[in-house]
């Protein structure tokens, strides 16, 4: 192939460099085939990654009594997730300000089904490196998600709910003026048209992915815990 591509440059270079001289060129097509072998050499290096890929998500990292799925305006896969993520990020932390999470129902890909969890499950429900982020606002920006949970249908949340079409933040302090919203870094720059977060005062980045914030949370439960609670009524 290499020799075939010299001999067409340099017969292109002659053809450009000479208005007298005519070129012939006798050539014949060449069908590729398409079952062409793939390199074995390549394979062999691929092989021991994607071997140890396939291992690591068929492990089993906790079990489910029935079925999570998602669904607005909540679900037992939303109340998880997002519960999940509050345990997960508050453990250590000594809340002075009101704090509650907020995803989009999008962004869950995937059921839970009854019976083993593997980490490959995770990964299904959860596909992007979206990493969790903590962000402050002021409370007159409540109304403005309110509003759009409304709107939407209902997205998951934690550790707040909605009671006739009002939001309420769970241990709210009547005298707090900001609040804590942990979301992903995508719905913290605006996605699903979240643009209330545009309001924001500050920023904490915990470098850590959502997804795996899960897998270490489905670890420690052993046994998903399912939360079928409606925290969001119209």
């Amino acid at each position: 192939m290499i020799k075939l591509f010299s001999i067409f440059i340099i017969g292109a270079g002659l053809w450009a460099c000479s208005s007298v001289n005519t070129l012939s060129v006798n050539s014949s097509t060449e069908k590729l085939n398409a079952s062409y072998e793939a390199n074995s050499h390549i394979d062999s290096l691929i092989k021991p990654y994607k071997d140890s890929l396939s291992v690591e998500m068929n492990v089993v990292i906790a079990e489910a009594t029935t079925d999570f799925i998602v669904e607005r305006p909540g679900s037992n896969l939303g109340n998880w997730v997002s519960d999940a993520i509050f345990v997960n990020q508050t453990r250590t932390v000594r809340l002075s300000e009101p704090v509650f999470v907020l995803l989009n129902t999008g962004g869950l890909r995937a059921s839970l089904n009854k019976g083993p969890i593997t980490t490959g499950d995770i990964f299904k429900l959860m596909p992007f490196d979206n990493e969790l982020v903590w962000v402050k606002l002021p409370m007159s920006v409540l109304p403005d998600i309110q509003a759009y949970l409304l709107k939407s249908g209902g997205e998951p949340i934690a550790n707040a709910r909605v009671e006739n079409g009002v939001l309420k933040l769970n241990g709210g302090k009547e005298s707090a003026s900001h609040f804590w919203v942990i979301t992903s870094d995508y719905l913290k720059n605006g996605g699903d048209k979240m643009t209330f977060f545009a309001k924001s005062e500050d920023v904490v980045l915990t470098g850590k992915v959502i997804r795996n914030c899960l897998i270490e949370e489905a670890k420690l439960q052993g046994v998903l815990v399912e939360d079928t609670v409606k925290r969001i009524t119209f």
